[in-house]
């Protein structure tokens, strides 16, 4: 997106600081696709160089992803399913299908909260799915506060350390290799069982 340019992320972290780092990464937990691990990533770039101070963007960053996760939560469990189904009629999705991979994310929601915070895309889906499938909220909490502590020190140290031997940019292309990668091995990781066993199924009906 044209408006939010890598050099409109740093202008917007230079000139808002702190508030910029908590309220980027808590829309993108909302559901909205703004660029929050980018932010995330400019800020402790910026405490790299004495811009921003470390512990302040560390702080902003969990508590943005701690809170919009929460958010998230709650508008999965109060309508996130009925949004769902309308999206998979778009993509014809069937409805079994998409009944297998809620259940496949109700069985490891606990990780889907946790590691999908390093996941591209996950990041913005694994809280309103958690509430889509009813995870008790007081388990969700405590995973959710682990899970954003510990996105936020990794992308905030690394940013912080890394960044001051390579450029920002070259920095950002590792980061974002990783979540796509990781992306596609999550992928694979539910979506491979689900074919395997609808082929199964359909070869013990011949």
């Amino acid at each position: 997106m044209e408006f939010l340019s890598l050099e409109t992320i740093q202008e917007l972290a230079s000139q808002y600081g702190y508030l910029a780092v908590f309220v980027g990464i808590l829309l993108e937990n909302l559901g909205i696709p703004l660029p929050g691990e980018t932010i995330t990533i400019v800020g402790g770039f910026l405490a790299g160089s004495g811009e921003l101070d470390y512990w302040i963007v560390l702080g902003c960053a969990a508590m943005g992803a701690f809170i919009g996760g929460i958010c998230g939560y709650f508008i999965g469990k109060y309508g996130g399913w009925k949004l769902i189904q309308a999206f998979a009629k778009v993509f014809r999705v069937q409805d079994v299908q998409l009944e297998e991979l809620k259940t496949k994310f109700s069985e490891n929601a606990v990780k889907a909260v946790f590691f999908g915070r390093f996941i591209a895309l996950l990041r913005i889906f694994a809280s309103p799915m958690a509430g889509v499938v009813e995870m008790p909220f007081g388990k969700f909490l405590a995973v959710n506060l682990a899970g954003a502590t510990a996105w936020a020190t990794v992308m905030t140290t690394i940013a912080f350390f890394v960044g001051r031997v390579v450029s920002l940019e070259q920095l950002l292309g590792w980061v974002s290799k990783f979540a796509i990668g990781a992306l596609l091995i999550a992928i694979a990781w539910i979506v491979v069982p689900i074919w395997l066993e609808s082929r199964a199924a359909k070869a013990g009906e011949e």
